[in-house]
């Protein structure tokens, strides 16, 4: 792969959007580990009804933008945005450990209980969370990055669906196994949870495609950048 050197407002404009890019991935990461003890169903046109944790939503999100990172600003500039990732939800840890130590008020809206319940597991969930994502995220850029040497910057969709659907396996399996191991989650829940995240991802993969290929096409348009280019920042 070749770099592609911009000049002047270029540079700032593709600077900006990468920092656009990078806040929404560690927005979604954040958010997923704090909401993920709602879960709801989800009929899928009559053929599956899905039962998943509300904080599966955001969380394919951060796949599509690694894979929009790796194809436009190359392996580097999306390894680093996962490493931020990291940071961010760790600190998002601490945040909310001492938060939940932190004694209420009498006239609190929210008192202790009502706040642990809500949050006080979600440590064990970033923790687990983060594990499986540092995995499946650097998986992912690897498939990715691998697939688009070999085809020479073509086929788009092949590097996306590939790389995707591996890691959001592995990081499903892995979060999975880390919250049951915890006593988070029932043991009995692992194999359908499994299933349903697994499905819910795969389809989100599939649809995310398009997407991908609409924000890809106006990048090299508006930036003049080939199949086998990337931009250096």
């Amino acid at each position: 792969m070749s770099e592609k050197s911009l000049s002047g407002q270029e540079k700032n404009l593709a600077f900006n959007i990468y920092l656009i890019l990078a806040s929404i991935f560690i927005a979604s990461l954040v958010v997923s580990n704090l909401i993920f003890q709602k879960f709801f169903s989800f009929d899928f046109l009559g053929l599956y009804n899905f039962e998943i944790s509300v904080g599966i939503l955001p969380y394919p999100i951060t796949f599509l933008v690694t894979d929009l990172i790796s194809e436009i600003y190359g392996k580097k500039n999306a390894n680093k945005v996962v490493i931020t990732g990291i940071f961010a939800s760790a600190f998002s840890l601490i945040i909310i450990m001492l938060s939940d130590a932190a004694p209420a008020t009498e006239w609190s809206p929210v008192g202790n209980e009502v706040f642990h319940t809500v949050f006080g597991l979600s440590a064990l969930a970033v923790f687990a969370s983060a594990m499986a994502y540092l995995v499946a995220q650097f998986v992912d850029i690897r498939i990715y990055h691998f697939w688009k040497v070999k085809t020479k910057g073509r086929h788009l969709w092949l590097r996306n669906n590939f790389s995707t659907i591996t890691s959001q396996f592995l990081d499903t399996f892995s979060v999975l196994f880390l919250l049951c191991s915890f006593g988070v989650i029932e043991w009995d829940l692992f194999g359908v949870l499994l299933l349903n995240g697994f499905l819910f991802k795969l389809l989100v993969a599939l649809f995310d495609t398009p997407i991908l290929y609409i924000f890809v096409y106006w990048f090299r348009a508006h930036f003049g950048l080939k199949a086998h280019e990337e931009i250096r920042l």
